[in-house]
């Protein structure tokens, strides 16, 4: 399959980025540092701790300056821009105006700060008969907005969401023009979705995380884990994937088995095992 189908663009080499979240309880100077000293050259900001979303919306060219500088103090590039606003699918239209406002709010500032693309959640599960007309609604709302400033907005299909698995995610793209996706591997895998109906989201997919993940438990320790880095990485080169790929660990313990890892030891393994991967497919081809 691979020696047919398998396409390398030589002057695009696969880059690894590291999600702040992982160190939620550091400042963002703090995480960024530690980000830079794991060895990776880019990082995955999102909103929650260590960034002030209500300074950001009040003073948006000093907000991006100030996290422009952090970034070039420890030599980082933006990969991606998460905002995790959850409550589009509401049918409670205060909620879910809120984050509607919010995330409009938000847009000089995302201007100023200029990410590759940003991030949100398809909304929470809702389901009521006009969820996905209201989910659909305010995603091409945001789509819209994304758009005035020069940005491209994707959804990050996840579990108990209006856009859990490969099919509900591709229902939702379909029906908002412009959308792409932020694929989480782990979420798939965590549902057991077969990696051949992962692949169906990789011609639509702008971003991609990664971590260690098996059936029914969100996160791993990295030799627990079921996901095939090697075969990963060899199909996200065939699909020519042109992104960067975010290691994410996650710090909400239980959630979807969720397992405590020492966040530092396997945010090196899973890069180790990413840029193996690489190395490997660029070598062969």
């Amino acid at each position: 399959m691979y020696d047919v189908r398998l396409q390398i663009i030589t002057e695009h080499v696969m880059n690894f980025s590291c999600h702040t979240w992982a160190f939620h309880n550091l400042t963002m100077t703090e995480a960024l540092g530690t980000i830079a000293r794991l060895g990776f050259r880019c990082a995955d900001i999102g909103t929650g701790a260590g960034f002030n979303v209500s300074r950001a919306a009040a003073q948006p060219a000093r907000a991006a300056a100030d996290l422009r500088d952090e970034l070039a103090v420890y030599d980082l590039e933006l990969a991606d821009f998460y905002l995790m606003l959850p409550r589009i699918s509401l049918e409670n239209a205060e909620q879910r105006d809120k984050d509607l406002e919010v995330f409009k709010a938000l847009m000089p500032f995302v201007a100023a700060l200029k990410p590759p693309g940003v991030t949100i959640s398809p909304g929470v599960i809702q389901t009521d008969d006009g969820a996905f007309a209201r989910t659909v609604d305010a995603l091409t709302q945001m789509v819209a907005a994304a758009q005035t400033v020069g940005v491209i907005l994707s959804i990050e299909p996840h579990m108990e969401s209006m856009a859990s698995t490969p099919t509900a995610a591709l229902s939702v793209l379909d029906a908002v023009p412009g959308l792409k996706i932020t694929l989480d591997w782990a979420n798939m895998v965590c549902q057991n979705v077969a990696h051949d109906e992962i692949l169906r989201l990789l011609p639509y997919t702008r971003h991609v995380q990664i971590r260690q993940a098996a059936r029914n438990q969100l996160q791993t320790v990295f030799d627990k884990g079921k996901i095939d880095i090697m075969r990963v990485v060899r199909d996200l080169t065939e699909y020519d994937y042109k992104g960067v790929v975010c290691v994410e660990m996650m710090n909400i313990l239980g959630r979807h088995g969720t397992q405590k890892v020492d966040t530092l030891r396997e945010s090196v393994r899973l890069r180790d095992a990413l840029r193996d991967a690489r190395n490997a497919v660029v070598k062969k081809a």
